[in-house]
């Protein structure tokens, strides 16, 4: 790519020499943002339905706009367009390339508008789409998560709090809890658009513009529910960035729970699960290894994600109104962190269906660790006895079972009677585990029979929102 002449530029009539190679190299942004062309042309092509309208274009010349723009958007999509470094950004790439093409009826387009308000919708409308579909992506992993919960609604594995064995949950219970997660970051994503969804257009370079534009109709051709009441905020404003790289750093640090989970089940030391051969790679050296590296990688990826996050809370943090070209580097951070999480869903999509569950090591490990304590003491308690005496009692029963090598449920009713008087034959009932999920038969609760129906309370969800 070659320098041109300074004065050849859009911006170039006040300048008296040529931009330096080296500054061009250094401010261009065309080489990432190229990729909001589609949307660029969509909100010129609004706007300039929106200046015939008010009178500002004749028909004929908004019609050969609008011809032109559309020439050129089938050149992109065909791979036939040349973007230019020293054009800068996609902007002016597109306009540029219009008025070749059109003549000088082109240099009309950008009439009551500034880069400022343009970039912000284009901005805006990208996010946009981008959010419905990363929906879509969350949805279709939900719908899996629940297929795989609904398969194991009866599965006993251990529940776990600081990593030790707590009390015995069903694995669709487990599942569940993940689906609640996604749910909250759905969610959080259409509260996000509704932020998003605000039109900058007609905001100018900061102050608004003397042409009497109709940016209620603009707004109506873009599908924006609002308009921006401040044109210096219109333009300056970033905070739905900062949003939605907010809101998908949750979802990358659900994904990574989620990770951190699978990656210590498919360990031989617990051994609940197996992740498909498709998902997992080998080691260079050791023969029998089976890694989980995409649970690993989306791991890993959460910290790029949240590491965007930072760069554009710090890109903003001191910058006065109205528009600075600092905004410029937002679209690396965001895009990054849409590419990311597109990819992290999709894979994680096709992941879940495909993990095998291995039920007997899960039931031996809810075996183990005393997990039905919590139930001995809660007979105990509806017999009559305060509940802190009930753990003193039960805690010195597991003490007496661990010397004795015994699970609580092999231990025989006088020697639990020695710790926790008045019990009858039926405490084993809640000392087996199945009797342990069962009894957790409420709301929210890990009983098979809840599990199912709050399958169904998801897939209702899911449904609701196609």
């Amino acid at each position: 790519m070659t320098s041109k002449n300074t004065s050849e530029k859009p911006w170039g009539g006040r300048f008296h020499h040529t931009t330096n190679n080296s500054v061009e190299k250094f401010t261009e942004s065309v080489s990432f943002d190229y990729r909001l062309y589609r949307h660029d042309i969509m909100g010129s092509i609004a706007h300039t339905r929106m200046l015939m309208k008010v009178g500002v274009l004749e028909e004929d010349e908004s019609n050969t706009i609008i011809q032109g723009l559309e020439a050129i958007h089938k050149e992109i999509e065909a791979g036939d367009f040349q973007w230019k470094m020293e054009l800068e950004d996609v902007h002016m790439n597109i306009e540029s390339a219009l008025v070749q093409k059109v003549g000088d009826v082109g240099k009309k387009l950008h009439t009551g508008r500034s880069r400022n308000d343009q970039v912000a919708t284009d901005l805006r409308l990208y996010l946009r789409d981008e959010i419905d579909q990363i929906r879509g992506s969350l949805q279709k992993l939900m719908g899996a998560i629940c297929n795989l919960a609904e398969s194991e609604a009866q599965t006993i594995m251990p529940g776990f709090t600081h990593l030790q064995v707590a009390q015995p949950v069903t694995f669709g219970h487990h599942l569940m809890a993940w689906f609640e997660m996604l749910k909250r970051d759905d969610e959080r994503m259409v509260d996000c658009r509704k932020r998003v969804n605000s039109l900058p257009l007609g905001a100018a370079a900061l102050a608004g513009t003397s042409y009497p534009l109709d940016r209620e109709y603009t707004a109506e051709l873009l599908g924006f529910e609002r308009i921006a009441q401040n044109s210096m905020d219109a333009v300056s404003d970033r905070d739905f960035v900062i949003e939605f790289c907010s809101a998908a750093s949750i979802i990358m640090m659900h994904l990574s729970r989620f990770s951190e989970e699978l990656i210590l089940w498919i360990n031989p030391m617990f051994g609940f699960i197996d992740i498909d051969d498709a998902y997992c790679t080998g080691s260079s050296i050791m023969p029998q290894k089976k890694n989980p590296d995409i649970p690993e990688l989306v791991r890993g990826k959460s910290a790029r994600v949240f590491g965007d996050l930072m760069a554009m809370l710090t890109l903003m943090k001191a910058q006065p109104l109205a528009y600075n070209r600092d905004n410029q580097e937002d679209k690396i951070a965001l895009f990054d962190v849409i590419d990311t999480l597109h990819g992290s869903l999709e894979i994680y999509a096709g992941m879940i269906p495909e993990i095998t569950v291995n039920r007997d090591a899960m039931l031996n490990a809810a075996s183990q660790g005393y997990a039905t304590a919590t139930d001995l003491a809660d007979y105990l308690v509806k017999a009559g006895m305060a509940f802190r005496d009930a753990h003193d009692a039960v805690g010195k029963t597991v003490s007496y079972a661990i010397e004795n090598g015994k699970a609580l449920s092999e231990l025989t009713l006088d020697e639990l009677g020695e710790f926790c008087p008045n019990l009858n034959e039926d405490i084993y009932q809640y000392l087996e585990l199945n009797g342990s999920v069962n009894a957790r038969d409420i709301i929210g609760g890990t009983a098979p029979a809840q599990v199912r129906n709050a399958i169904a309370s998801g897939r209702e969800y899911l449904k609701g929102i196609q």
